[in-house]
């Protein structure tokens, strides 16, 4: 059984994608699998991860006989892993040199904990690296593992899924998946961090996040950005069904208010004529 199950899913990324995939198997620490997932991708992506499959026993190539979306890709691979350790990575960015040496390093520090979250930097097109500006819930000092309760200003960090590794057992445990649609991340790290007992923090960038001009989803003109609704609904209803978690709502509703708003405020996002619309759907 290896150490990470390094999760890739893979949509429309071909220029990008030898570089993510050579990142995971060129690490100092080797003992992983890299599940990639080709989500029905119309381009070369899936012959290059049966390339890197071919060459590399490590690599599991998944390929899904239709477009299913990211977190229903990220599911895929989730169901295919077999590591201590879950590691999301998206394919147009890369893990930093020794990356996955220094998270099992600190993982053994603190005693194994569900939960790791790490830095990362923002990479922009002509390849220059500026870490992210939120440090400092990141801090290693003080007593690790800890429980979120313990160090709340961690939900400060950029809410997604490939900043933080998160022990397998304990994610099959609790039954978490990713939900369709755009804006997945938020509730998979609100349910992760209220939920688990063990949690620590490693002040290193491990992930060089791509800043594309142009195909990401974020500058995506389009409804789906509706789906950012549905996405908390299913926040909320997770912590009705957990009401020893109750204390996290008030600090989930601020942070529901700021993505909304975030939404609202970038006209690339909700198409013009929806906009009134958003705003009686947020205010609802």
């Amino acid at each position: 059984m290896p150490r990470f199950s390094v999760i890739v899913p893979v949509y429309q990324v071909q220029a990008y994608l030898h570089e993510c995939l050579e990142s995971v198997l060129s690490q100092s620490f080797m003992d992983l699998e890299l599940i990639a997932v080709d989500d029905c991708s119309p381009d070369a992506c899936g012959a290059i991860i049966d390339e890197f499959a071919a060459r590399d026993p490590r690599v599991k190539a998944v390929h899904l006989a239709e477009n299913q979306g990211l977190g229903r890709a990220r599911n895929a691979g989730m169901a295919q892993a077999t590591g201590d350790y879950l590691v999301f990575l998206d394919s147009d960015d890369t893990l930093a040199p020794d990356a996955l040496w220094s998270m099992t390093t600190r993982l053994k520090e603190t005693g194994e904990p569900d939960v790791l979250v790490y830095d990362f930097a923002c990479t922009d097109w002509t390849g220059r690296a500026v870490r992210d500006d939120v440090t400092g819930p990141l801090s290693e000092d003080g007593p690790a593992p800890f429980r979120l309760a313990d160090r709340p200003d961690l939900l400060l960090v950029l809410t997604v899924a490939w900043n933080k590794t998160c022990r397998r057992d304990f994610v099959e445990r609790e039954g978490f998946t990713f939900p369709t649609g755009y804006d997945e991340d938020a509730p998979w790290t609100y349910p992760v961090l209220p939920a688990t007992e063990s949690i620590a923090t490693l002040d290193q960038v491990c992930v060089h996040y791509r800043q594309r001009r142009r195909g990401s989803v974020p500058g995506t003109t389009s409804r789906r950005h509706f789906d950012v609704f549905e996405r908390y609904d299913r926040v909320f209803a997770f912590l009705d069904r957990r009401p020893e978690l109750a204390l996290w709502r008030p600090l989930s509703f601020r942070r529901v208010i700021d993505h909304f708003s975030t939404v609202f405020s970038r006209p690339s996002r909700p198409p013009r004529g929806c906009r009134a619309e958003f705003l009686r759907r947020a205010r609802t």
